[in-house]
């Protein structure tokens, strides 16, 4: 009874409304708060036109929550309203291990684009790449859905198959691609060596941020304080989707002592913040070069740029995605919440990489390292015997044991392969951004008379 008399009470104000400001119009440019009210009595009449007319018998609550979805994701791609599941699972990619593919998601242009995929993890190892689009889950169109429902749809109970059709640039018809969804952890930081010199044990330090998640600048630090006579170090940023802004900065504030490293500015003052460096313990000795591609965004950006507008590192590699927007959530109830866009972010010059990117310092396309290949055979005078011994033992179909072990790859005595922790020359042929990388690095090396 209660609840009938409240629903009667709520539409008598409403009538109320409408009839009194329908007796006197509203004058909308002189005056802005009866402007706003005329619009929301706009939307009023609106639902009501659907609550009374529409041909199948509609929830109000059900209309409100479609109203406020279309509206957050009109504003840009990145604002959205969150329901009871997508509220509870916001922060889930933060922490580090979550169930999924292993794939970062944006909007670019109207499309559903792919950031980039994590490394190791199921929608990597299919073949999904940054900058595909996303045309179809399953048998679902992508056109039109917000990020939260797209990411929805993806996430599932581990073991489970998905498929997606994918747009890639090259191709002339849609790929299909099946893909095992998955427990995503997340090894975001890694290092291994690249030597310069061997015998004198000369090196310079590698090291790779999948995503700026909780343990960067811990997992930095500590790649540091195992490699204190590193000569260099690359940073390779390439596809890392972002993360937290207190690992941009704080990696950030290892390596630069003053200034600003990044700013926010948005229309409420409550949102201008500026993150400035500290002088204490910064390396800022150490030559730098920093990989990144289409596939880095957000905290990557701000974390190259901030380097490159210092002048304190190289940047290599192509443009950056350009995501520079700042996030508040906004809960509504204790259930469900707002997503929304209340400034966005500047590098130390004042410039802003939303929807522009960073444009790297010395551009390098991905692939293999071009060289002359006119005599295959060239083996030095000490590894010829060697060397023909093992071609031999080919021929015969003999195998000899060895203990042998090949730089820093050892294989313990169960037959179990340890952690590969150097980079050899064979795989930096692969590689022509992260050669470009290491070359730039030995001309920075020299500049600053480091041998």
């Amino acid at each position: 009874m209660f609840k009938k008399n409240k629903k009667i009470i709520v539409a008598t104000c409403l009538a109320a409304s409408v009839a009194l400001f329908s007796t006197s119009p509203i004058q909308a440019k002189s005056n802005g708060d009866e402007s706003k009210l005329e619009a929301y009595l706009k939307f009023t009449r609106v639902l009501n036109l659907i609550e009374s007319q529409y041909v199948d018998e509609t929830n109000t609550t059900a209309l409100i929550n479609k109203a406020l979805k279309g509206l957050l994701s009109n504003l840009d791609a990145h604002s959205a309203y969150m329901d009871e599941k997508s509220f509870k699972d916001l922060n889930i990619q933060t922490k580090g291990e979550f169930g999924g593919l292993g794939i970062v998601v944006g909007m670019k242009k109207g499309a559903l684009t792919v950031i980039a995929p994590i490394d190791d993890t199921p929608a990597q190892r299919a073949g999904i790449k940054a900058g595909d689009i996303i045309l179809k889950i399953d048998k679902k169109s992508t056109l039109g859905m917000t990020i939260d429902e797209t990411v929805n749809l993806m996430r599932g109970k581990p073991k489970t198959k998905i498929t997606l059709t994918v747009v890639r640039k090259g191709e002339t018809k849609p790929l299909i691609i099946d893909i095992v969804r998955d427990i995503i952890k997340i090894e975001s930081v890694k290092h291994k060596f690249i030597y310069l010199d061997k015998k004198k044990r000369e090196k310079v330090l590698y090291i790779q941020i999948s995503s700026f998640d909780s343990k960067v600048v811990n997992g930095v630090k500590l790649a540091l304080q195992n490699s204190p006579d590193a000569k260099g170090i690359i940073f390779d940023l390439r596809n890392n989707p972002g993360g937290l802004l207190s690992q941009a900065t704080g990696l950030l504030d290892m390596f630069i002592d003053k200034g600003v490293l990044v700013s926010q500015k948005g229309r409420d003052k409550r949102e201008n913040i500026v993150y400035e460096a500290h002088s204490s313990n910064t390396n800022k000795a150490i030559p730098i070069t920093v990989l990144v591609n289409g596939g880095s965004a957000s905290a990557s950006e701000i974390v190259s740029g901030a380097l490159q507008d210092t002048k304190r590192a190289v940047i290599i590699g192509e443009q950056t995605f350009g995501k520079g927007s700042v996030q508040i959530v906004a809960p509504i109830g204790e259930k469900e919440g707002v997503k929304l866009t209340v400034a966005r972010y500047y590098l130390p010059s004042g410039r802003t990489i939303q929807n522009k990117g960073v444009a790297p310092d010395v551009i390098v396309y991905p692939g293999a390292v071009n060289k002359k290949d006119d005599n295959k055979f060239t083996i030095k005078e000490n590894e010829l015997k060697q060397h023909l011994k093992s071609e031999l033992e080919k021929i015969d179909g003999k195998k000899k044991e060895s203990n042998t072990t090949a730089g820093d790859n050892k294989t313990t005595a169960s037959g179990a392969k340890k952690k590969k922790i150097e980079i050899t020359k064979e795989d930096i042929s692969k590689d022509a951004q992260l050669k470009s990388a290491l070359d730039i690095l030995k001309v920075l090396m020299i500049q600053k008379g480091i041998k």
